[in-house]
């Protein structure tokens, strides 16, 4: 597989994803606003899908579906189904992303080092409205982005997870009014869409790497 050539599919989620963030400038709102937040990452996930040749790359394609559907949700039924969705993807990922660990003695980093920052958000954002489930989805977040740290899918995949955990803590932290609004409408989108076109990038390419299955 060529790591040099972007093909058409790709080149149109690229397009999908970057010019959303003019949406807050544009101002669509409904059915057509919601299709195109959706459409870059669902694009994402068609391209991988295409070019799956095993398990694993079949399972990268799901991954950046229930991202494209978490996007769509939000808009649709608010933060909780949105929620659900990408908790799925980030459980699903981590699983793919240990089972391709660089050092497999090391898979048991992961499950602590994401316990601890779902503790640490418990306690910034303790008092808030539901935040024993935001610290359940944090920590699936950060099992996603320890797992990405410590696979061997490459660097584009570990700086994709790595964005797209800032792009949630972005939210978090808006949400918490900790930090200014302008900030989070500013670097959310772009940091999560970025995030997710290096995962698909980077993980399409590492795991046609493999052996083809059925």
């Amino acid at each position: 597989m060529d790591r040099t050539r972007i093909e058409p599919l790709f080149a149109a989620a690229l397009i999908a994803g970057i010019t959303f963030t003019a949406n807050g400038w544009v101002g669509l709102h409904g059915t057509p606003a919601v299709i195109w937040k959706g459409a870059g990452v669902a694009l994402l996930a068609l391209w991988a899908r295409s070019k799956a040749v095993n398990s694993g790359g079949r399972m990268i394609a799901a991954v950046l579906a229930l991202g494209a559907l978490g996007d769509v949700l939000l808009e649709l039924q608010g933060m909780a189904a949105g929620g659900l969705a990408f908790l799925a993807g980030h459980f699903l990922a981590s699983y793919l992303y240990l089972r391709n660990a660089r050092v497999p003695a090391a898979n048991w980093i992961a499950p602590p080092v994401a316990m601890g920052v779902a503790l640490f958000a418990w306690w910034v954002f303790k008092g808030g409205y539901q935040v024993e489930l935001l610290a359940f989805y944090v920590f699936g977040l950060s099992l996603m982005t320890a797992s990405a740290m410590l696979s061997r899918l490459g660097t584009l995949v570990a700086l994709g997870a790595l964005l797209f955990f800032v792009s949630d803590w972005l939210i978090f932290l808006n949400q918490g009014r900790l930090i200014a609004p302008q900030i989070a409408e500013l670097l959310v989108w772009p940091t999560y869409f970025a995030g997710q076109a290096f995962i698909a990038w980077g993980a399409v390419h590492a795991l046609a790497q493999e052996k083809p299955t059925q």
